[in-house]
């Protein structure tokens, strides 16, 4: 199976949802109509691009009719799909180990997929031979140690962690101390899940944000936040909520399996402007892929 063929079948709902509606319409080289502008603009909202998207797609539609460039329904698919892919160019980095230690602060909701997506890291870049430290700074959910302390065998990392109910700020020093001393050359700090809107805790994660750069002064090299796709606009809300705090440096959009309504990362990624590092569109260690617009275009947004 393609590389392409893979991420197209674990990303079908979002295919169904949006491209084989609008493709349906477009088949034809059909003049466009009114009834016809109106349904691409409904379609777009309901696939989660958001609004500020929406009309940019909808103002270079127009453009495009006004110039006649744009005649038909095919047309329209296709200068969707260029903005599609503009867009998400923009925010196509991926992230860069440039240093040792490379310390990655994990961010985002409970549920989101924050320690999972520790884990997977921990083993590609193990499997790089890098020396990996994971640092248990998700102290409120005895689990939550666990379940780091399970990738941490798996993919043969260090671990840093402390008793339940530790002081968050505490552990992600320790750890980052520790990972100094040691040589590692990519630490993972796990925290605990916060709602965006639970002011306490936004001011605890931003207490071990200075922790962290307290143990190493160049550290945190990253501030990556955790989003589940299939949340839809909350997560473009959680995305701006998290960076007025911590000012994230990269996206890790994950469950892009399990939604209908793709467009959020088109929405994201015009809102904000951050790069999005990985997508998630599965279980296993190989279903979470350094972002690629093209290679992410191509397999959802082609019929």
């Amino acid at each position: 199976m393609s590389f392409l063929k893979k991420i197209s079948d674990k990303l079908h709902k979002t295919k169904d949802g949006f491209t084989h509606k609008i493709h349906e319409e477009s088949i034809k080289d059909e003049p466009i109509s009114d009834d016809y502008l109106e349904f691409v603009e409904e379609l777009l909202i309901e696939s989660d691009f958001g609004v500020k998207t929406t009309v940019k797609i909808m103002d270079a539609i127009e453009e495009g009719i006004n110039k006649s460039l744009i005649k038909t329904r095919r047309d329209v698919e296709m200068k969707i799909r260029e903005v599609i892919l503009s867009t998400l160019e923009k925010v196509e980095k991926p992230l860069e180990i440039r240093e040792s230690p490379f310390v990655i602060l994990i961010v985002g909701i409970n549920g989101s997929g924050k320690t999972t997506t520790i884990g997977k890291l921990a083993s590609i870049n193990t499997d790089k031979m890098k020396k990996v430290m994971l640092v248990a700074a998700d102290t409120f959910r005895a689990a939550a140690i666990e379940q780091l302390e399970i990738w941490a065998k798996r993919s043969a990392s260090l671990i840093v962690k402390q008793q339940e109910n530790a002081d968050p700020a505490a552990v992600a020093f320790d750890g980052v101390q520790s990972a100094v001393s040691k040589n590692v050359d990519v630490v993972f700090v796990d925290t605990a899940g916060r709602l965006h809107t639970q002011r306490n805790l936004m001011e605890e994660i931003k207490k071990v944000k200075k922790s962290i750069n307290k143990a190493y002064n160049k550290a945190p090299n990253e501030v990556l936040l955790v989003l589940d796709a299939t949340i839809g606009q909350n997560a473009l809300n959680q995305a701006k909520e998290f960076n007025k705090v911590l000012d994230v440096t990269g996206i890790a959009l994950t469950k892009m399996d399990g939604t209908a309504k793709g467009g959020i990362i088109v929405a994201i990624s015009e809102e904000m402007q951050i790069p999005i590092r990985y997508v998630g569109i599965g279980e296993q260690i190989e279903d979470l892929k350094v972002f690629n617009a093209k290679d992410f275009v191509e397999s959802v947004f082609v019929p």
